[in-house]
């Protein structure tokens, strides 16, 4: 305030100035009690609100340094894990063989389970074949030894021991 009114009495214009004290006096004394009807009227809420003001900015500092001691036991735990990083690595590439051998073994055990599969169905095949051969086999060989034997029937038995021949199975069937 003084600054001001020095300022507001210099720039009076020109000439020779007399300091007019009384007028500052009603000045000074206009602000006082401008300032203590402030006081009286807002004074316990202007202190209210600078220490409430207070109070929050020491809340504000302490949940800064407790977010300060949480992000540098992040950035800890951060640090721990990247160093552990190749161990982690190596224990998943680990993992991940221990996986593929486990499926590689069975796959193997299913390949030689579905070998021995074919293999079986192949010998039970063979055996049904060689089977149905002795049997077309057998058959052949009995047109052929009748035919043989017609053959051989026919050279040396003459009409009428054929007739006889007849009559006898004839007479045995018929008996029988």
């Amino acid at each position: 305030m003084l600054v001001t009114a020095g300022v507001a009495l210099a720039s009076d214009g020109g000439g020779e100035h007399q300091a007019d004290w009384g007028n500052f006096a009603f000045r000074v004394a206009n602000f006082v009690i401008f300032i203590g009807i402030i006081y009286w009227a807002a004074g316990k809420k202007i202190v209210g609100f600078f220490s409430g003001r207070r109070k929050g900015i020491e809340q504000e500092l302490n949940d800064l340094e407790s977010r300060k001691a949480e992000a540098a036991k992040n950035l800890a735990d951060v640090e721990r894990r990247i160093a552990n990083l190749e161990q982690e690595r190596q224990s998943i590439l680990a993992e991940y063989r221990a996986q593929g051998e486990a499926m590689q073994a069975a796959i193997i055990e299913k390949a030689e389970k579905t070998a021995s599969q074919i293999t079986e169905q192949a010998a039970r095949t063979a055996e049904n074949e060689i089977k149905q051969a002795m049997e077309t086999m057998r058959a052949e060989m009995a047109d052929q030894i009748i035919a043989a034997a017609e053959k051989m029937l026919q050279e040396k038995l003459t009409g009428e021991e054929h007739e006889k021949l007849i009559d006898k199975y004839l007479t045995k069937v018929v008996l029988n």
